[in-house]
């Protein structure tokens, strides 16, 4: 007959106290219960039963065993004490006395602070040799109540004492039988709940560190369900098991340096656990059970088949305190990077200070914090060029990468047994600074002006506008705001606090450069203002009246992010002149045509990139605007922007652009004679990121292209030569992507944007100053400005008249908010009436 592993002593019939007696009475449970994954028997098996309390005085007690034991575990608290007035440690409170059957005794003296303790105790007080009857625990995964939202993010918490704590004595005589224990006061009073004897060759709470365990799911429909609520889940009874987390899937085809898509599915899945050699460990699948298996079988090696649905298998190999150093393959200097690492089974391993998965691997809107980056499947960490933490024995994945004029360095090391040291290189193929291009993300939310720095200066960034702005009922960024730049020692890298001002239906702008806040920043309710928020001012009321107005008069830049939309009011500040540049953010036909519809009416609109960065799935910089600053000027903030308001600017998603026409620069506008002419035009793009075709593009059209990719080490290379006939006023941009310009490859970053690139226009004038129109569009935007007058007058919500003083102080709101857009109507009208066209 197999002896059970672990017998509780029933103790019912020397119980003396009630349950109420005790302190936190309401945390305690009597009869069978299992602590640890341990059973024990506290009092009588009825509801109300007592346990055995002692006080000086009180006559000894005991409790025949009759029988063997490797431990004897004691669920006991300390019920009086004198340690929180300044009292001494270590006072005996207790002595269990063990008389074995061959009359031998071992006398076992309780300790305040050390086996024993009070409950509950203060914080920072429990005993150093006993465990607190709740086991450590992992918080809520998927769901929670919002006042632990940033609690949240630990993960796991401290599990506590509800009413004991346990001590666990290894009995140096395992072989020979227990007669009796006997359980007497050394003075202070105690209760002991109960006491189990351990039979199994193991410490009954484990202390080992946790191990990688990969959880596979053979059965296709169980491997398919999606990670999340429902998905897998692992449980262990006599340890504990870490969430698991999905690793990468077999298919996945990575970008080196920019990650991979995200395995979504329950299966393949690896997890740590740390666990008593006789701990059963289950996984679920929708919540039932589908398969359990003992972790000595686990950590065993080789593959356990838990049950014809889920195999389990150690993938741990050891792993060793590592100091990594990333250097500058040709100066030998350390160089600001990211970095990921992985194991050969694809379990993430993150310098220390950083997390291997984000946020518990959920959504990270507004959650960017840490100084790490989530691209699909993999997870980096930004470093000054150096970091250390733990990583796995054997081969590791390394993934390093630095923006866009570094080639990433995607390769396997090894990691031997006592390897505390690695070095790794990276290869700078362009120096864009050194070509007078310095490249800046238009659109940041959420970092701080230190963080700012530290990720650009990992992707290589020379700029970031950091912006402020309302988000419903929240605002952000606010306390970042100083109205100057923050620059860093070497000056390569500039971080200015600005803000961006929103309005849901109208649209957004934001305002560079500013050296004051311009107020309201959100308008007209949510999402972007307040429940039941009024229209306070619209865009181009704002451009007009105070937004870009007060930001030029700063010496501030305006630009119209994420066109076209809110596709709103874009039409009324274009019409009226107020934008300095256009940005886009996301990829596709509609927003490319929108840019171009503009450009084809005449319109000078200077092109930048943002990435509108709110998550940590987002690297800042990822599309980012390149400003060509001439010799004569030093980079700075402010010659940052003056180059790029005149459009001497590129918009890289990872590829490099150049674009000559005729010698000219992007922004520049090329000058011909009344007849026009033929021009040389020269494009070339570099890229470290998938890039299959460069084209030239005339109003919008497609005039010439190139699949003719080179490869040039760990880059890629396509050149462009066209001579171009020019007969009328014109405008000559050039872009990159590919296999087909909207077909290009994506990021596994939160909104998948395309790898592409794009000039701003290099404009051609003939026979005069530089102007083109087009019939269409100029309906289009008086559509769109009477669309937006009608959604103020009919829609938007507002302050009964005479009831507030508005910020802009006049007495008339309504014609405040309308003003700017029968100026833009005027402007329209204007060119429509020279065309001969009726409105």
């Amino acid at each position: 007959m197999t002896t059970p592993e672990y017998i509780p002593l029933d103790l019912a019939p020397f119980a003396n106290a009630g349950l109420a007696d005790l302190p936190q009475a309401e945390r305690l449970r009597c009869g069978e219960i299992n602590l640890h994954g341990i059973p024990f028997r506290i009092g009588a098996k009825q509801e109300g039963g007592a346990v055995l309390r002692l006080t000086g005085g009180d006559a000894p007690v005991t409790v025949p065993v009759a029988t063997t034991a490797r431990y004897l575990i004691f669920a006991h608290r300390q019920i009086s004490s004198q340690l929180l007035e300044n009292g001494p440690v270590g006072v005996p409170v207790a002595h269990y006395r063990v008389r074995y059957s061959d009359g031998a005794e071992a006398l076992l003296t309780i300790r305040e602070r050390f086996e024993i303790a009070t409950v509950p105790s203060d914080w920072g007080q429990s005993p150093f040799l006993a465990l607190n009857d709740q086991p450590d625990y992992l918080l809520p995964r998927w769901e929670g109540a919002w006042g632990g939202a940033g609690e949240r993010l630990t993960d796991a918490d401290l599990g506590g004492t509800d009413a004991w704590y346990l001590w666990p004595w290894p009995n140096p005589r395992p072989e020979e039988p227990i007669a009796s224990l006997t359980i007497s006061s050394a003075g202070p009073a105690f209760a002991l709940g109960g006491i189990t004897l351990g039979h199994l060759d193991e410490e009954p709470f484990n202390r080992d560190a946790g191990r990688l365990v990969r959880v596979t799911l053979p059965q296709a429909d169980d491997a398919a369900t999606p990670h999340g609520p429902g998905g897998l889940e692992v449980s262990v009874d006599r340890g504990l098991a870490y969430y698991p987390y999905p690793l990468p899937a077999a298919d996945a085809q990575p970008i080196p340096g920019f990650g991979e898509p995200p395995n979504t599915a329950s299966s393949p899945q690896y997890l740590e656990i740390a666990a008593a050699p006789s701990a059963t460990v289950r996984v679920s699948l929708g919540g039932a059970e589908i398969g359990a298996a003992r972790w000595r079988d686990i950590e065993a090696g080789g593959l356990v088949v838990a049950s014809p649905r889920v195999h389990l298998e150690l993938i741990d190999s050891g792993r060793n305190w590592v100091r990594t150093t990333v250097l500058d393959a040709d100066s030998g200097e350390r160089v600001p990077c990211r970095v990921h690492f992985r194991s050969a089974q694809g379990v993430p391993f993150a310098p220390h200070g950083h997390h291997a998965v984000l946020n518990g691997g959920m959504d990270t809107w507004h959650v960017d914090v840490g100084g790490d980056l989530r691209m699909g499947q993999s997870t980096y960490a930004y470093i000054d060029g150096s970091c250390e933490g733990w990583l796995p024995r054997g081969e590791v994945r390394v993934d390093v990468a630095r923006g866009f004029e570094y080639e990433p360095l995607q390769t396997t090391v090894t990691i031997a047994p006592g390897q505390q040291e690695l070095t790794l290189r990276l290869k700078r193929f362009r120096d864009m600074n050194a070509e007078r291009w310095f490249s800046g993300d238009t659109h940041v939310h959420f970092l701080s002006t230190v963080g700012s720095q530290t990720e650009a200066r990992g992707e290589d960034l020379n700029v970031v506008n950091l912006l402020m702005s309302q988000w419903g009922h929240l605002f952000t960024n606010t306390e970042e705001f100083t109205g100057e730049p923050h620059v860093s020692r070497d000056g390569k890298t500039i971080v200015y606090a600005t803000q961006e001002n929103r309005q849901h239906m109208l649209g957004h702008m934001t305002l560079l450069g500013l050296t004051e806040q311009i107020a309201p920043w959100g308008s007209g309710g949510p999402s972007e203002a307040e429940l039941a928020g009024t229209l306070e001012t619209t865009m181009a009321a704002s451009t007009m009246a105070a937004w870009a107005d007060e930001a030029h008069r700063q010496g501030g830049t305006v630009i119209l992010p994420h066109l076209p939309t809110p596709n709103g009011e874009p039409a009324a500040l274009i019409a009226t002149g107020r934008v300095d540049a256009v940005e886009m953010i996301r990829f596709g036909a509609y927003m490319h045509n929108e840019y171009y519809r503009y450009l084809n009416n005449g319109y000078r609109l200077q092109l930048v990139g943002g990435t509108d960065k709110m998550s940590a799935e987002v690297p800042v910089g990822l599309y980012r605007t390149y400003v060509h600053i001439p010799d004569d000027e030093e980079f700075s903030y402010a010659s940052w922007l003056r180059n790029l308001r005149r459009g001497r600017t590129t918009l890289s998603g990872g590829p490099l652009i150049d674009l000559r026409v005729a010698g000219h620069l992007p922004g520049d506008t090329l000058a011909l004679s009344g007849n026009g002419g033929t021009v040389e035009v020269l494009a070339e793009v570099q890229s470290v990121v998938p890039v299959q075709r460069l084209e030239l593009v005339q109003q919008g059209r497609v005039i010439a292209a190139t699949d003719a990719v080179e490869q040039v080490g760990g880059h890629t290379r396509l050149r462009l030569r066209e001579n171009v006939r020019v007969d009328s006023h014109s405008w000559i941009a050039a872009r990159a992507g590919g296999p087909g310009y909207y077909d290009s490859q994506r990021y596994p970053d939160t909104w998948t944007r395309g790898i592409v690139a794009h000039t701003s226009p290099v404009y051609i004038s003939v026979g005069g100053e530089w102007d083109l129109v087009d019939p269409g569009t100029l309906t289009y935007m008086e559509t769109l400005v009477q669309g937006s007058l009608a959604f103020i007058r009919t829609r938007a919500r507002r302050h009964r008249p005479g009831t507030v003083t508005h910020r802009h102080g006049e007495a008339d709101h309504a014609a405040f908010l309308e003003r700017p857009f029968l100026e833009a109507l005027d402007a329209i009208h204007r060119r429509m009436h020279a065309l001969g066209l009726e409105h």
